[in-house]
């Protein structure tokens, strides 16, 4: 469902449970990302398992959430704006990408929708919220 501002949240929440999904998967997006909290209240309410791309999003509500870690990302980026201070040229730059992902596991929500996860998924988390 596409949403273009948090006044579409609730048409596409009923366009959802029309379809009748098995899960749902925000993209990392800043404005679904901002109405974290909703959306993971939304697939608890309605008993929808909701696997976000951020630590935030388990830790509001979602049932797990899988990604690069932000903070990481940050900090190559200011090593980034650090070089082209100095004078290299960004073009010369070589492209990076993450390399540090985080998995968290929220049992709070998984209890809520009756889902017992393998150990072996909550052994691989980050993070589990209890």
């Amino acid at each position: 469902m596409e949403v273009q501002g948090p006044n579409e949240f609730d048409a596409a929440f009923a366009m959802i449970m029309q379809a009748q999904p098995d899960a749902l998967v925000p993209l990392p997006d800043p404005m679904l990302f901002a109405e974290g909290k909703r959306i993971a209240d939304f697939g608890a309410k309605s008993r929808l398992p909701t696997i976000g791309a951020y630590r935030e999003f388990a830790e509001a509500g979602g049932l797990m959430s899988y990604g690069n870690n932000p903070a990481e990302s940050y900090k190559r980026a200011a090593t980034y704006v650090d070089k082209i201070l100095k004078g290299a040229k960004p073009g010369d730059l070589p492209i990076e990408q993450p390399t540090q992902f985080e998995l968290v596991v929220n049992l709070k929500t998984a209890k809520l929708l009756g889902i017992t996860l393998p150990q072996s998924v909550l052994l691989r988390a980050d993070k589990v919220i209890q």
